[in-house]
């Protein structure tokens, strides 16, 4: 990969945000935020990121929702989703997955299972 793999967080969690943001660009990759499902969905009209890790439960648009359009739309079809979600139960989970997640990631989690996870997902292209 020559270019810099782009990985957008969507977390209404400023220290979530913060923390993987760090993460994320101290493994090498670019980055993009939103704060909230409106603003990920104004990012995604004119980027197309690699992956995006996704909250569930924002105060606008939620996580399923985006995770719809990205699937929805052409251009990035090929963006890998995993979420990110303080949703534990199992019909939450499989929601997740039926809307088009790669993978599944509960709260609370380890950062570097989040990182080592993103590489895996990225290096499946």
């Amino acid at each position: 990969m020559s270019d810099l793999a782009k990985v957008l967080i969507v977390d209404d969690d400023p220290n979530i945000l913060m923390s993987l943001e760090f993460l994320m660009r101290k493994s090498g990759y670019s980055v993009f935020i939103a704060r909230n499902g409106t603003e990920a969905l104004e990012l995604l009209a004119s980027n197309t990121p690699d992956i995006a890790l996704l909250d569930i439960m924002m105060p606008d648009v939620d996580g399923y929702e985006i995770c719809k359009h990205v699937k929805e739309t052409e251009e990035l079809k090929k963006c890998k989703i995993v979420f990110i979600s303080a949703k534990t139960k199992e019909s939450d989970i499989q929601k997740g997955y039926d809307t088009g997640a790669d993978l599944y990631i509960t709260k609370p989690f380890s950062t570097k299972f989040v990182v080592s996870k993103v590489k895996e997902l990225l290096e499946e292209n």
